[in-house]
């Protein structure tokens, strides 16, 4: 950790240099020669990515950060203040603590929290800036995890871990067993320590791969920002056995979208029918759940196409996710899109569709943008067709 970039004149340079490329600052000459310009030049490119993401940290003066890809790779703040609303209890144990961010909003539900970061310096970084931030309540312990864990001898309400993947392992599919540390591994010695698990997981990990790996299971949370999915997380209770519930969490800059339903449970079969007045598209949340039939059900909706996992009414109903009102509804076919579609101006989205969104517009000539909404999809009679729509919401 350098105590030097710290130096109000360099605090002062770093500031009024955040937002631009660090590319173009690395080929000037460096104005503070005591202290290695990638150093500085690190605070400059980890300080932007925080400005949107951990904006109490931007805001806080003396704050150090750690790489850029470090503050890539963290928790953001808004999904870090709701995983804080799962736990509850005196004392909280994080064996994968990284830069912090969780550990700061646990510590805000939590009697005591401890931080364990097996890197010494980031570590050290934490350390420091939770005195920066005012936070009095987090024990921060450098070295391996389960060393700590086990030295401690404490019984923890819970266990927090964010396992990473190990760099070796490739490919868009991943287990639990290959990242670090390995939770299925270590499972036992968990719940040895502690009655709850929470663990985090990149929204990569397969639902199925997931239970299948687990124990314990109680609730699965899909948190999705902007309707992004960015994280799962895994509620793990010693002892659960049976139903496991789905909550899905959309967080907006306007509102907070949520879906709770439980997996595998008996649900209506669901009704289908041809395009009505409005169209509707679960939030991205609700579609890594896979409760396409729940959702649909809940609500009283149609569906489109037991594939297609888009639904309508004639009666506007309030719905988590995008609603539309469908303009017009056409046949996929030249004399159709020629008349409708060709040369326009259109957003353009498919669902059951055996076409990309780059080969539609490159084959109908249609630019990206504008107020209207195209729907490239499958009915109820396997038909290929298009809706295009006016958004609601």
């Amino acid at each position: 950790m350098n105590l030097d970039v710290l130096n109000p004149k360099i605090q002062e340079f770093i500031n009024s240099n955040i937002g631009k490329a660090v590319s173009k600052l690395a080929l000037q000459k460096n104005p503070f020669p005591t202290v290695e310009w990638i150093d500085i030049l690190n605070q400059i490119a980890a300080k932007t990515k925080a400005k949107e993401k951990l904006p109490t940290w931007f805001s806080t003066p003396n704050i150090i950060y750690p790489s850029k890809i470090s503050v890539e790779q963290t928790s953001s703040e808004k999904t870090a203040l709701y995983k804080a609303s799962i736990v509850s209890g005196e004392n909280l144990i994080d064996l994968t603590g990284g830069f912090g961010i969780d550990d700061y909003y646990f510590s805000k539900q939590m009697k005591n929290v401890v931080h364990c970061e097996i890197n010494s310096e980031l570590s050290d970084i934490v350390k420091h800036n939770f005195k920066q931030l005012n936070t009095k309540n987090i024990t921060c312990y450098a070295g391996d995890s389960l060393a700590t864990l086990n030295a401690l001898d404490l019984k923890w309400d819970w266990i927090y871990i964010d396992p990473s993947r190990r760099s070796d392992i490739k490919g868009k599919v991943f287990m639990l067993k290959d990242c670090l540390p390995n939770v299925p591994e270590h499972l036992d010695l968990y719940f040895s320590k502690s009655d709850a698990v929470l663990i985090k997981t990149a929204p990569i990990l397969d639902i199925t791969a997931g239970l299948s790996e687990l124990q314990h299971v109680k609730t699965i949370h899909i948190v999705a920002i902007d309707n992004e999915v960015k994280e799962l997380l895994w509620e793990l209770h010693k002892g659960h056995v049976g139903n496991v519930k789905i909550k899905t969490i959309s967080i907006s800059k306007e509102k907070t979208e949520t879906f709770d339903f439980v997996l595998n449970e008996y649900i209506e079969i669901p009704t289908y029918s041809l395009p009505l007045k409005f169209l509707y598209e679960p939030n991205s949340s609700i579609m890594k759940s896979g409760g396409f039939d729940e959702v649909g059900s809940f609500h009283k909706l149609n569906k489109l196409h037991k594939h297609s996992h888009l639904y309508t009414s004639d009666d506007l109903i309030s719905f988590p996710g995008r609603i539309f009102k469908i303009e017009n509804s056409i046949a996929y076919g030249k004399i159709e899109m020629k008349q409708f579609l060709e040369n326009q101006k259109a957003n353009v989205t498919t669902r059951n569709f055996p076409e990309t969104v780059e080969n539609i517009r490159k084959k109908w000539k249609i630019k990206e943008g504008g107020n209207l909404y195209c729907f490239f999809t499958t009915d109820e009679n396997n038909n290929k067709i298009v809706l295009i729509c006016s958004k609601l919401k």
